[in-house]
C-alpha cells in the first residue's frame, strides 16, 4: 500500500472522486471494487499469516461489496470462511450486488453469532461505509459490540462501522480495528477525534485511478508529517546571534502555578527563542531561575509593571497558570491585548477571552476541547462531535490561528486545516500544554508566522512527546518532553 498522502477529504468529496475515477477517467466501478477487496485481502494475507478462520461481515453499497471480494478471494485461497451477510442479498444492485453473487458462489451465508466471531482468527469489517451520519443502533450496534467483545483483531474497510469518516466520533458505537486500510482518498474522520482508539494503523491505496481525478477537489484538510519540518528550521546560519531570533515573553503563574510559566519559558528557549522573558509572581521568580537560569524572569505583583517588558519583548504569550484573580490575572491579559504584540493564548487567558470576546489577526490560541466550548458558548461533547467544524469556527469568530488540542490535534486559520499526527496518551498530563504554548512562541519569536508557528508547533510537540515516551507513556512529565524538543527542531 502507498504512503499516506498529506490531503485528507471528507466522505462527499470522496463520493466526487469516485465518480470522476468512473465517468471522467473510465475507470470501471466494479473494478475499483475488485481492486479495494484485493488490496485489502493481500493485506489480510501479509498481517496475519496463520489465520486459517476468517470472519467476514457486510452490509450494503459498496463497502459492503468490497467485503463480498474479500470473502471470495479468502475462500479461493483455500481458507475457511464464514460469510455473514447484515442486508437484504436481493436488495443488492450494480457493483456490490454483482460483487455477491460472485461470493455466494463459492460461499453460503450464516447468520452471525458471537460464537462466530470468538472462534475467527481475523474478522474482516464491511458492514458499514463512509456515508454513516447517524448513531448504529439495532442488529448492526449488537454485531459491533459481539465483535469488540471477541477480542479477535479487526481489518476494517475504508473506515471502521460506526465511526464517522467525516469527524472521528463515534456514532453510538464501532468497530475496534487494529488496521484500516482506505481507498482513494483519506478520509478526515480517521486521523482526529475517536478514531485514534478505533482505527487502529491507518493504510492508503489510490487503486491506480489516474492522477487527474484529484484536480479540482480542494482537500479538505492536510496532514503535517514530520518529515515537513525541515522545510520551516533550516540550519541556522554560522553567523547568527540572539538578536536575531527574537525575544519571547511569557506571563502568567499566579500564586501556587508557577510551574506553567517556567515550563512554557524552558519550552520557547528550546525551540529556539533568542530571549525568553518570564513575567511572573514574585516567589516564583527564585524556584524558576534555580531551575533554568537562562530564562528572564521578573516578578510583577502589580499588572502596570509589565509595560517595560511588553515593550522589550517581540512576541507575548499569555495565559499559563494566569489563574482567575480579576485584579491581577485579567489586568495582565488585558495589557497584553493592549500592547499590540503577537499573542500566544492559552489556559485562564482563554477564559478570559470567553467572558470578552475580541478577535484579533495575528494571534494563536491553543484550546483544549473544554476551553473550545466555553470560547463557543457550548459543550465540550459538541466541540468533540465535529472538531473540524468547532476549530473553523473559533477562527472565525476569533480570527488569527486556532490550535485545538486532542488525540488529532487541528490547526485552522478559518481557511485551512492542519491535522497533527502524533501524540501519545502518556501527554495527557499538567503542564503539556504550557509546553505546547512555549513551543509557539518560541517559534513565532524565530519569525514564523502565525499559521507555520502554530501548524510546525504543534508538530514539534507530538514529536517530542513521542520520543519522550519511548520508556513508557505512563508517568511522562512535561519536562521529559521539553528535554526531547532540541532533537526535534534540528531535524
Amino acid at each position: 500500500m502507498d504512503a499516506l498522502p498529506d490531503a485528507l477529504y471528507t466522505p462527499e468529496q470522496v463520493r466526487a472522486l469516485d465518480h470522476a475515477a468512473i465517468h471522467d477517467s473510465g475507470v470501471p466501478g466494479r473494478v475499483l471494487m475488485h481492486r479495494a477487496g484485493r488490496c485489502a485481502w493481500r493485506l489480510v494475507e501479509s498481517r496475519y499469516p496463520h489465520a486459517r478462520r476468517i470472519l467476514v461481515l457486510c452490509g450494503g453499497g459498496h463497502n459492503g461489496g468490497d467485503g463480498f471480494v474479500i470473502a471470495r478471494l479468502a475462500a479461493e485461497a483455500g481458507h475457511r470462511v464464514d460469510l455473514c451477510v447484515l442486508t437484504d442479498l436481493q436488495a443488492l444492485e450494480g457493483d456490490a450486488g454483482l460483487a455477491a453473487q460472485q461470493a455466494c458462489e463459492c460461499l453460503t451465508p450464516r447468520a452471525f453469532t458471537p460464537e462466530l466471531a470468538a472462534q475467527a482468527d481475523v474478522i474482516v469489517d464491511a458492514l458499514l461505509g463512509t456515508g454513516l451520519d447517524r448513531p448504529v443502533t439495532g442488529r448492526f450496534a449488537e454485531v459491533i459490540d459481539a465483535v469488540n467483545a471477541a477480542g479477535q483483531p479487526v481489518m476494517a474497510v475504508d473506515v471502521p462501522s460506526g465511526l464517522s469518516a467525516a469527524t472521528g466520533k463515534v456514532l453510538g458505537t464501532a468497530v475496534r480495528a487494529a488496521v484500516t486500510p482506505t481507498f482513494i482518498g483519506l478520509k478526515r474522520g480517521l486521523l482526529t477525534g475517536d478514531a485514534a482508539d478505533y482505527a487502529g494503523e491507518v493504510l492508503f491505496d489510490d487503486l491506480g485511478v489516474p492522477a487527474g481525478v484529484y484536480q479540482g477537489i480542494t482537500p479538505a484538510a492536510q496532514r503535517f508529517p514530520a518529515t515537513a519540518l525541515s522545510r520551516y528550521l533550516p540550519v541556522r546560519p554560522r553567523g547568527a546571534h540572539k538578536g536575531a531570533f527574537g525575544h519571547a515573553l511569557v506571563i502568567g503563574g499566579d500564586r501556587g502555578l508557577g510551574g506553567a510559566v517556567r515550563i512554557a519559558g524552558e519550552a520557547s528557549a528550546r525551540s529556539g527563542a533568542g530571549l525568553v522573558s518570564v513575567a511572573t509572581r514574585s516567589e516564583h521568580v527564585a524556584p524558576c531561575l534555580a531551575a533554568r537560569p537562562e530564562l528572564m524572569v521578573q516578578g510583577i505583583d502589580q499588572p502596570e509593571l509589565i509595560a517595560p517588558l511588553l515593550e522589550r519583548a517581540s512576541v507575548v504569550a499569555i495565559g499559563p497558570g494566569l489563574g482567575q484573580d480579576e485584579a491581577w490575572g485579567r489586568r495582565l491579559f488585558g495589557a497584553a491585548l493592549a500592547a499590540g504584540r503577537p499573542l500566544v493564548v492559552d489556559a485562564d487567558a482563554l477564559n478570559w477571552l470567553a467572558q470578552s470576546p475580541v478577535a484579533r489577526p495575528d494571534w494563536v490560541l491553543t484550546p483544549h476541547p473544554g476551553e473550545a466550548a466555553r470560547l463557543l458558548g457550548c459543550s465540550t461533547d459538541a466541540v468533540e462531535a465535529d472538531r473540524f467544524a468547532a476549530v473553523t469556527a473559533l477562527a472565525e469568530r476569533y480570527g488569527g490561528v486556532v490550535v485545538l488540542k486532542g488525540a488529532g490535534t487541528l490547526v485552522s486559520d478559518g481557511q485551512r486545516c492542519r491535522v497533527i499526527e502524533g501524540g501519545n496518551p502518556g501527554m495527557a498530563s499538567g503542564g503539556m500544554g504550557d509546553a505546547l504554548t512555549g513551543v509557539v512562541l518560541g517559534l513565532r519569536a524565530q519569525g514564523l508566522s502565525a499559521w507555520e508557528a502554530a501548524a510546525v508547533g504543534a508538530r514539534v510537540h507530538a514529536e517530542a512527546g513521542d520520543r519522550a515516551a519511548r520508556d513508557g507513556e505512563r508517568g511522562l512529565l512535561a519536562g521529559d518532553l521539553v528535554d526531547q524538543l532540541r532533537g526535534v527542531v534540528n531535524p
